[in-house]
């Protein structure tokens, strides 16, 4: 099958042109190898179990052989012989040249590991699963980059995505194993076999420590239970508590800090402007994945569940628009937040760019709810305003774009300058 390319593909050309090497991390099976394969001229894989016994020899020895080669030269899942890290920035340092690695990781890995940050020899970029763009579902007819260089243009396009194809896509998610995959069935299988991987193996090869398979399940199975929301620790500790004895709330945050390490977690953090007192914006995390494919499988779910339940529908549209947004927006890495106050005043997701511009933005899967996300937005926008007008200081900057994300068909922009946008029309 001929390579897809990916919207990673642009950035990680820009890195090589800028940096000595680059690092590219993001969750198992996201593409991360593959397309570093295509920037590549050599490869040394750490986890290829007919070498790794020797490349840890040589490591202990002179670790700077394994990275003779080609360059660019890729170096798969690194973290497996952490000392090639210090190789690679002291190579970076004697050679003073860019393009000349590129490392791949499915996990994090503490700082006691490496002699030397990498600052300024080693440039990180995330990787995510696919986005819907890139598995040819959204039309890409509506580019987030252009509404952000003209925040007032018009715009007219419409999504080819069926309500059905929707739930599907968010089922299976964005795992390019899907694109080789015959059957639906197969390709909804991708999600499940990651999940039962991570709860298996990874927690606990990750940082070497044992862990319960079954509360690591349990653990993920209330993450998606409680996806999208902003469930405090402690009622993910009641709902494994309920079905396990003698887990403590220690024990949970080591598995969740492992879940992170995975990139299988990715919470997302409170924006707190001052246009609210202190005490009246929430601060707690709103509880993310990596894929909303994710959340299905660990809750056994299919796409036909959810053809009649799309209230619960509305968590996995989200989290799939959260992936989404990610990946549109890495080229200025962009963060994601969201915004919710005690008047239940909200914005579902604030996607803040390097150089300071933002937009609020709501999810909403039906046409019904636009109104309510627009009058959301609007009303944020109004309160950022007013402070500017009557505090003294330093000034919020106003968003740059107001949008109500949906499932729908038609995208259009209001008169009251609020972006109404089918997640099947959008793209980088």
């Amino acid at each position: 099958m001929d390579y897809i390319k990916r919207i990673a593909d642009d950035e990680l050309d820009f890195r090589l042109e800028c940096s000595g090497a680059v690092l590219i991390e993001g969750p198992k099976w996201c593409g991360k190898t593959t397309t570093a394969g295509q920037h590549s001229k050599s490869i040394i894989k750490f986890q290829d179990t007919d070498k790794r016994e020797s490349y840890r020899q040589t490591a202990s020895i002179k670790p700077s052989l394994l990275l003779n080669g080609d360059n660019p030269r890729l170096i798969d899942e690194w973290q497996e012989i952490p000392v090639i890290w210090d190789s690679v920035r002291n190579s970076v340092d004697e050679r003073n040249e860019t393009g000349l690695y590129i490392l791949t990781g499915s996990n994090t890995i503490g700082k006691e590991n490496i002699m030397h940050s990498g600052t300024g020899r080693i440039s990180r970029m995330k990787m995510d699963t696919m986005s819907l763009y890139e598995t040819g579902e959204s039309n890409g007819k509506i580019s987030l980059a252009g509404l952000f260089k003209n925040p007032e243009m018009e715009i007219e396009a419409k999504s080819d995505l069926q309500i059905e194809q929707l739930i599907f896509a968010a089922c299976r998610g964005g795992w390019p194993g899907q694109l080789i995959r015959k059957t639906d069935r197969a390709k909804l299988q991708i999600a499940r076999d990651y999940v039962t991987s991570v709860c298996n193996i990874d927690i606990s090869t990750i940082d070497k420590i044992r862990r319960n398979p079954l509360w690591a399940e349990q653990i993920m199975r209330s993450y998606s239970r409680n996806i999208s929301t902003l469930a405090k620790t402690s009622n993910i500790l009641k709902d494994v508590v309920s079905a396990s004895e003698n887990i403590s709330d220690e024990t949970l945050n080591s598995y969740i800090s492992a879940l992170e390490k995975l990139y299988v977690i990715q919470d997302i953090d409170a924006w707190c402007p001052s246009i609210r007192s202190a005490t009246a914006i929430r601060s707690g995390k709103k509880r993310g994945v990596c894929d909303p494919s994710i959340a299905v499988a660990s809750l056994g779910l299919n796409p036909e569940y959810y053809y009649t339940d799309f209230q619960s529908f509305g968590f996995i549209f989200e989290s799939l628009c959260m992936r989404d947004l990610r990946v549109y927006s890495a080229k200025e890495e962009g963060h994601l937040s969201y915004y919710h106050d005690r008047y239940d005043l909200e914005a579902d997701c604030v996607l803040h760019l390097k150089d300071g511009r933002y937009a609020l933005i709501e999810f909403k899967l039906g046409g019904k709810e636009i109104e309510e996300g627009c009058g959301h937005l609007l009303e944020i926008k109004s309160l950022v305003k007013k402070y500017n007008q009557t505090e003294k200081g330093p000034k919020l900057r106003e968003p740059d774009l107001l949008m109500v994300i949906t499932g729908t068909e038609m995208a259009y922009r209001r008169n009251d300058g609020v972006y109404v946008i089918p997640i099947g029309c959008l793209k980088d």
